[in-house]
């Protein structure tokens, strides 16, 4: 296990039109991938393979939400967006050049969830995307009924959410929606939820230096958080919603900084935007300056 250590400095910077979001001071501390990933049960909870184990899999069915249909018209999104997707263990073997070819600049990965499964696809849909010539991040599908976050964490930044200072990592993602395989807020209380995210998002700090991005909906935000405020100025937010905007965004964040618009576009399902120009989706990739 690796000795903890205090966190460091922050600055805030600018990530998308508008927005402010603020970042730890960079520590290079690439992490390597794993040379295999397996699935492997959460101590008989968790499915092997889970089958609701992608981003977003239970926002639809929880909230009603009609998915969206996969076609973006041209000229559709402003110029100060940019087009990414999202994959996870059903994805399989996913066609990166074309979705390449279709303008698509950014990619999350699924690397992991709870304490031990490790997406078995991982390894080879990561180096995909960045190998056609994409900006990768892996994310996390929490389990907070299952170990603490700081545990959690940790496992994440070993099994592949590791940062890289290379200008083509983004910082990990946390995956807070319903629980696909019990209560729909794995049993904690609104003041407890908050604890565990906050114990997810220091550690993860202290692994890579670097402020996960969060992922949820407002809805469940609001349910299972009591609408927290906390992570607003640290937490870049990922938010899905399945329509023509973003809507009513959770408390403590003024602007979003990805959008999971559509769970039915073309090649894989998830299709993202991140709120601002390419430029400033290398600046989230890149990190602050190590003198900052």
């Amino acid at each position: 296990m690796p000795l903890r250590r205090s966190a460091p400095a922050r600055r805030t910077v600018q990530l998308a039109a508008g927005s402010l979001v603020t970042l730890a001071t960079v520590l290079a501390l690439p992490l390597g991938v794993p040379a295999t990933a397996t699935a492997t049960p959460d101590a008989g909870k968790t499915p092997a393979h889970p089958e609701q184990d992608w981003m977003g899999s239970t926002i639809a069915v929880h909230e009603g939400i009609a998915r969206s249909g996969g076609s973006e018209p041209r000229g559709a999104w402003p110029r100060r967006s940019v087009a990414g997707v999202d994959v996870s263990s059903h994805n399989g073997k996913v066609g990166w050049w074309k979705l390449r070819r279709m303008g698509v600049r950014f990619a999350y990965v699924k690397a992991t969830e709870g304490n031990n499964y490790k997406n078995p696809y991982f390894e080879e849909q990561y180096h995909g995307a960045y190998n056609a010539g994409m900006i990768h991040g892996a994310y996390h599908f929490a389990l907070p009924d299952h170990s603490s976050g700081a545990s959690q964490a940790r496992f994440f930044a070993h099994h592949g959410g590791g940062w890289s200072r290379d200008g083509r990592t983004l910082p990990g993602a946390l995956d807070m929606e319903y629980n696909p395989y019990g209560a729909t807020c794995y049993g904690r209380s609104h003041a407890g939820m908050v604890r565990w995210i906050a114990d997810f998002v220091h550690t993860y700090r202290e692994q890579t230096g670097r402020d996960a991005v969060i992922y949820t909906s407002t809805n469940w935000w609001k349910r299972c958080t009591g609408n927290s405020g906390r992570f607003g100025r640290s937490n870049p937010l990922w938010i899905p919603r399945y329509g023509s905007s973003v809507g009513t965004l959770p408390s403590g964040w003024r602007f979003h900084s990805i959008w999971q618009h559509t769970s039915s576009g073309h090649t894989v399902g998830d299709h993202n935007r991140f709120n601002g120009p390419y430029s400033r989706l290398k600046v989230l990739a890149y990190g602050p300056d190590d003198d900052d």
